[in-house]
């Protein structure tokens, strides 16, 4: 490798590109090369525009560290086959982020045309080979999880409004803590300053986001995780509800995009809805506006509301 200055200069970024501190000796030892080839690659990479950092002396190391634009990036074929399936799934929509704009689309098209033949075969095969089944769930902008992780890394207010899953619109005031993506939602946790409280919200019902240049300290988080947080909120004390529609999987994607819930494919005709409510009423309402046939499995308290909204309804028209 040491007489091959091209495979040589290859080696030594991918080396570099996973981040570790190296001194010179290890990293000469580790390329084959010797300390002066060593030095002389790094000022090349350098004049390329990769920040390659160096701290002399015992305890000296080289790293590259971040700089002011992206220089190129240097992938094994395992790395380079794990971004293109992720972009894929991004730009397809499975991770609940909208590609509206094409970013991750395109990202995946230039990724394919510097592929190797061999890995552009074997990341087309894995393509063609896959399918990813539809799933509810509206998605959200790329700008507004870049704009609310920021936000929450960089301790800055947010305000922004806010539709209740009623559809009632409030103006919110938050204090941004993290960003979750659960049950194919995403949702933002922060403690609202308006309501003296942590609250929980969908970031596919905010609009008008920004940040208003206030800075805040963090307060402790009363559970292990934003995730254990999330998951507890959405569950007590609330109604655990499970229904069966009869209608096919993908008719009640979009019917039930903006629903908390969970949905699963029965068979060809029908699919099984899980769901954790705070009142019956709600669940009654918004499942009959739905439009198709459906079967309460559990609860049976449920069920039982049902039947006597039937009687009331049909007392009502005779």
């Amino acid at each position: 490798m040491g007489t091959d200055p091209s495979r040589r200069m290859l080696a030594l970024l991918s080396t570099l590109q996973d981040g570790r501190t190296w001194s010179g000796a290890d990293l000469a030892s580790r390329l084959g090369t010797s300390p002066r080839t060593l030095r002389r690659d790094i000022d090349r990479l350098r004049e390329l525009g990769y920040p390659v950092q160096a701290r002399p002396g015992p305890g000296g190391h080289y790293q590259l560290v971040a700089g002011t634009a992206m220089p190129p990036l240097l992938l094994d074929d395992d790395e380079a086959v794990a971004i293109a399936v992720g972009l894929r799934l991004a730009a397809g929509g499975r991770t609940r982020i909208d590609d509206e704009e094409g970013a991750a689309s395109r990202a995946l098209r230039k990724l394919e045309q510097v592929l190797p033949a061999r890995l552009r075969r074997k990341v087309t095969a894995l393509h063609r080979a896959t399918e990813t089944a539809p799933a509810p769930g509206a998605a959200v902008s790329t700008r507004l999880l870049s704009l609310v992780g920021t936000a929450a890394e960089q301790h800055e207010r947010l305000v922004f409004g806010y539709r209740s899953r009623d559809g009632e619109p409030t103006e919110r005031r938050v204090e941004p803590y993290r960003q979750v993506l659960a049950d194919r939602s995403w949702y933002l946790l922060g403690w609202d300053l308006d309501r003296g409280d942590w609250r929980t919200f969908r970031l596919d019902r905010v609009t008008g986001a920004r940040t208003t240049g206030e800075r805040f300290t963090p307060r402790e988080l009363p559970a292990e995780s934003a995730a254990a947080y999330l998951d507890a909120r959405l569950k007590a004390p609330r109604h655990r509800a499970v229904l069966t529609f009869i209608a096919p999987y993908r008719q009640m994607i979009d019917r039930l995009a903006h629903q908390d819930g969970t949905l699963e494919r029965i068979d060809d005709d029908r699919c099984r809805y899980t769901t954790w409510v705070d009142s019956f009423e709600w669940l009654a309402v918004t499942t009959a506006i739905l439009g198709v046939e459906f079967r309460v499995e559990e609860p049976a308290g449920f069920a039982e509301y049902c039947a006597g909204l039937r009687d009331r309804l049909g007392r009502a028209v005779t």
